[in-house]
């Protein structure tokens, strides 16, 4: 099972290189991996196997396989089916298809993600391949891109049936939990868990697998998505990607089938599918909506059967399955190939093609018979025994059991209608055309050049044909003639198919036969083709209006879809009305009333208060509340700046003072950046605040200020006395040294045993810092900052203590600052580096170390310039920033590659000659990625707030050839 895996993901790498080298022909070669992997399961049908790789166990996350029949079952059609698709793929497409590799690649990798579906035993890998199945539908729904229909067709599956994947994920975790297993075969053996856990998890399951098998209400994707080319149509919509929802609720029914949850969902919106669509495939005129509709209502059924939960209910959905996959595949690759010689499919204008193409007519009528349930195709046999299955469904109630055996004759009438429809309207004789619709556009794909006789009907006259090579129509009469020869081979079918029907009960249960004597179903069949034929005959009764009777679901999503963005933009203008003072107040009153009316309903006892521990605290909170005042009445901007700070630093202080010294380097190198990055921002502002913008005293914004700081300290005060269990920090000390291999508590937390949180939050300094930079750079990014060679003011000749300190006017040089930067620079640098490596068992790590690098940087730019900068570091900051963040979330992925969970670290040890005893902790590949970001981050607001401005401000003051100034 791992080598046919491996050998679709092999082959879907290498489609595009073979199809660029061999045109359309290479899907003959890409064809011959689904055909192995077809052989090994017919080879190896009647042995359950199953494969085993630890990946990572702590998590659950194995690749646990298992190969049984009912998984043989899917894997044939999803294989078999795939190759018959593949080949067809090479006629049907021409060598200049555009993305033609690509649309290769994207069908054998789906083929691929299905095989892994069916067989997943653990739970949470199926979800992996669910959602994999998910994303590829999408690109192939799309693959004309170029066309509105196929982007909303495939945005629209990828919504609907993604949004039940979340769904169902839910599901899985809850089920898994409770079950204490994530494996489908522990959840099947055991006792099958119940409570209101269970059914909760359960309706979520049966929500993703309803979606994705296209069942009422969230069918509608399905028909939308026949804006794929045709081969996707026959292979994801017919044989493969809509079977796996009949799969999962086949796979849980022998322990779920009595949930309080099940029969309600499955039965009732199986049976709503089989009807609402039957009839909706009377009406559209498309040959593959009618199919489209069609296999939404053969869906409800499949879904009914598999759902009952009996094993006579059972046998006859897998061979029904079996049956709809072949008949419907065939069905749809004979549209494809109407559709590439007549250049259109609406029903309505096709005459003559059962004269014109023979062979292709009685393809196609053998797949309609079998759709219609007529002997003696497989389709006959399979809806006989499910409509012996119904009636002897002895675990439903006899109202219920009546309710659905009349729901599914009444579907089967409507599908009896639409086959016959189907056969008519692609290859019957018409000798006179019907205006078509009212805004109706046939497709045109392939338009032919044919001649045609002047002795045919008009719309014969009209209709050109281009007859199909016999390469062409292989694949749909293999699938014909597969269906003819399982209906004559009823037993053999049943030896293979019945394993997995005994699964649900160890009771006798009756056989596939395509003879069962004169019994209560023969009626039923002899009735449901009476009451067809009369369907069809009145086929213009069924037409469709502009306002369809029961309402139309493509036209409901697109309501919700307004709703929800109209639901977001009035909840966005009634919180964001475009003032920062209303919003913080907003924000602020929240946290002021909140915990107020919490805390007066119930609060706990023993708060205690210490105002410090040492009076130097005392003295510090004090300079910190006095500058925090001073900032409020200050009207000099970076005087208001500067006091600003002395609260940062004085909080870093307070962390020296408590044994804190990591957090205190921290605050004091962030406070020290912030000051920089202020200063310049307010070089282009006044230096003082216009009297007009200077705000008075506000009783208000007292009180709010006053209120917010004091709910702090008594929140502080509360959490503090809320605790009874011994601190969690006790404890710290000792797990970062034994899981993390440091000794500092703190950069450990960050790297290791925290690093989810790291790694959010540095994705979030990139966003920042992109964003700073749209808005400062507007059109491009002024990520490289020019080099002193690049100024037209460079002259080699003159002396300077930095590379680009000769550009800076005399007037703001300080030849000072270039001398002290010139010394201090390199050991700054060397102090970064020492802090990035020490940060593991002292003060530091990449945070840390960062924050030095990018003072030095702006030591270097204050000194020298906007020069300066391309000078100390000739690198894009962009460029810094990306392979920072690749290399924070690539340690992620590598640990989970290599078994362990996400972002957990490995400890080295070595010992080297003349080194001596070396210990590496992989986490400092993640500090690494936090280090680069942060330096991009400085250099990149030094760039935009500094060199850009700078440059800005220089062209301003060049003056211009007419004595004004340069823009």
């Amino acid at each position: 099972m791992l080598a046919i895996l491996l050998a679709h993901a092999a082959a879907a790498l290498v489609a595009p290189l073979w199809v660029r080298a061999l045109g359309r022909n290479a899907f003959f070669l890409l064809a011959v991996v689904p055909l192995g992997g077809f052989a090994w399961v017919i080879a190896n049908w009647s042995e359950p196997q199953r494969v085993r790789l630890t990946w990572a166990p702590s998590i659950a996350l194995n690749i646990d396989l298992r190969f049984d029949t009912l998984a043989a079952v899917l894997c044939a059609l999803v294989l078999g089916i795939g190759a018959l698709v593949l080949i067809y793929c090479a006629r049907y497409f021409e060598d200049d298809e555009p993305r033609l590799g690509v649309f290769a690649a994207e069908l054998v990798a789906f083929a691929g993600a299905m095989f892994g579906l069916v067989t997943s035993d653990n739970m949470l890998l199926l979800y992996v391949f669910w959602e994999a199945t998910t994303v590829l539908s999408f690109l192939l729904i799309g693959h004309n891109a170029e066309q509105a229909a196929s982007r909303r067709a495939a945005i629209q599956a990828l919504l609907v049936t993604g949004a039940g994947g979340l769904a169902m994920l839910t599901g899985i975790v809850v089920l898994g939990t409770v079950n204490g297993s994530y494996l489908l075969s522990d959840l099947l053996s055991g006792t099958n868990p119940s409570g209101t856990a269970v059914n909760v998890a359960v309706a979520l399951i049966l929500v993703g697998a309803l979606t994705k098998s296209a069942v009422v209400p969230l069918h509608f994707w399905l028909p939308g998505a026949m804006a794929a080319p045709t081969p996707v149509s026959a292979y994801l919509h017919a044989a493969a990607m809509v079977k796996a929802g009949v799969y999962l609720i086949a796979r849980l029914a022998p322990a779920f089938a009595q949930n309080p949850v099940w029969h309600p969902l499955v039965l009732t919106l199986g049976l709503a599918s089989m009807l609402l669509a039957g009839l909706r495939s009377l009406q559209v005129v498309d040959l593959k909506l009618v199919l489209a509709f069609g296999t939404v209502s053969q869906l409800g059924f499949l879904i009914v059967l598999v759902g009952i939960g009996t094993p006579d209910a059972a046998l006859a959905g897998v061979a029904l399955v079996v049956a709809h996959a072949l008949f419907k595949a065939c069905l749809f690759l004979v549209v494809g190939i109407i559709d590439h010689g007549a250049g259109t499919r609406d029903l309505r204008r096709l005459s003559g093609l059962g004269r014109r193409a023979p062979v292709l007519c009685a393809t196609a009528v053998l797949a309609a018979l079998s759709m219609a349930g007529i002997p003696p195709l497989l389709g006959f046999v399979g809806k006989e025994s499910a409509l012996n299955a119904v009636l002897d469904a002895d675990v439903l109630t006899a109202p219920v059991r009546g309710a659905v055996f009349t729901g599914v004759v009444l579907g089967s009438m409507l599908t009896v209608g639409y086959s016959i429809r189907f056969v008519w309207g692609a290859f019957a004789d018409k000798d006179r055309e019907p205006e078509p619709a009212a805004g109706a556009t046939p497709v045109a794909h392939h338009p032919s050049e044919v001649p045609v006789a002047e002795d045919q009907p008009e719309a014969e006259r009209r209709l050109r044909w281009h007859p199909p090579g016999a390469l062409f129509l292989a694949a749909p009469v293999i699938l014909a003639v597969a269906s003819l020869a399982a209906g004559l081979a009823p037993s053999w079918l049943d030896a293979r198919l019945r394993p997995y029907a005994e699964t649900l009960a160890a009771v006798p249960f009756s056989h596939l036969a395509l003879w069962h004597g004169f019994d209560a179903a023969l009626a039923s069949t002899l009735l449901i083709v009476a009451v067809g034929v009369v369907l069809w005959r009145l086929r213009g009764r069924f037409a469709e209006s502009a306002h369809p009777r029961l309402g139309n679901a493509d036209r409901a999503y697109d309501a919700t879809l307004r709703a929800m963005d109209t639901l977001s933009l009035r909840m966005t203008g009634a919180v964001q009305r475009g003032s920062l003072p209303l919003s913080q107040a907003a924000i602020l009153v929240t946290l002021i009333v909140l915990p107020t009316v919490l805390l007066a309903l119930g609060t706990r006892t023993g708060v205690t208060l210490r105002l410090w521990d040492s009076p130097l605290q005392a003295a510090i909170g004090a300079i910190m509340a006095v500058s925090a005042l001073a900032a409020t009445v200050l009207r000099n901007r970076l005087a208001s700046v500067l006091v600003v700070g002395v609260t940062g630093y004085g909080s870093g202080v307070i962390f020296a003072l408590h044994g804190a010294p990591d957090l205190a380097l921290t605050q004091f190198l962030v406070e020290t950046l912030t000051l920089v990055i202020f200063v310049l921002v307010l070089r282009a502002f006044p230096a003082t605040i216009e009297p007009s913008r200077t705000a008075a005293f506000k009783l208000r914004r007292a009180v709010l200020a006053v209120g917010t700081g004091t709910m702090v300290a008594v929140l502080a005060g509360f959490a503090v006395a809320a605790r009874t269990a011994e601190p969690i920090w006790l404890r710290i000390p000792g797990a970062a040294y034994e899981f993390g291999g440091g000794k500092n508590a703190v950069n450990v937390l960050l790297v290791d045993l925290r690093a989810w949180d790291t790694l959010g939050e540095i994705s979030v300094l990139v966003v920042a810092a992109t964003g700073v930079a749209s808005l400062v750079f507007r059109s491009r990014r002024f990520g490289s900052a020019p080099r002193a060679t690049d100024s037209p003011d460079y002259d080699p000749e003159l002396v300077s203590w930095l590379p680009a300190g000769r550009l800076v006017a005399r007037a703001e040089r300080s030849m000072v600052l270039q001398i002290t930067t010139r010394l201090v620079f390199p050991t700054i640098m060397v102090l970064s580096v020492y802090f990035f490596f020490s940060g593991h068992n002292a003060p530091g790590g990449g945070f840390a170390g960062g924050l030095t690098a990018g003072l030095a940087l702006t030591l270097r730019y204050l000194a020298g310039g906007r020069y300066e900068l391309g000078e100390a570091l000739p690198v894009d900051a962009g460029h810094i920033l990306g392979a920072g963040l690749t290399l924070a979330a690539g340690t992620a992925v590598s640990s989970l590659l290599l078994g362990a969970p996400p972002l957990s670290s490995a400890i080295i040890e070595v010992s080297l000659p003349v080194i001596g005893h070396v210990k590496v902790v992989t986490a400092l590949l993640f500090d690494l990625g936090v280090y680069l970001i942060v330096v991009g981050l400085v250099l990149d607001v030094l760039r935009s707030l500094g060199a850009r401005l700078d440059s800005e401000l220089a062209d301003a003051e060049t003056p211009s050839a007419n004595g004004g100034s340069a823009t």
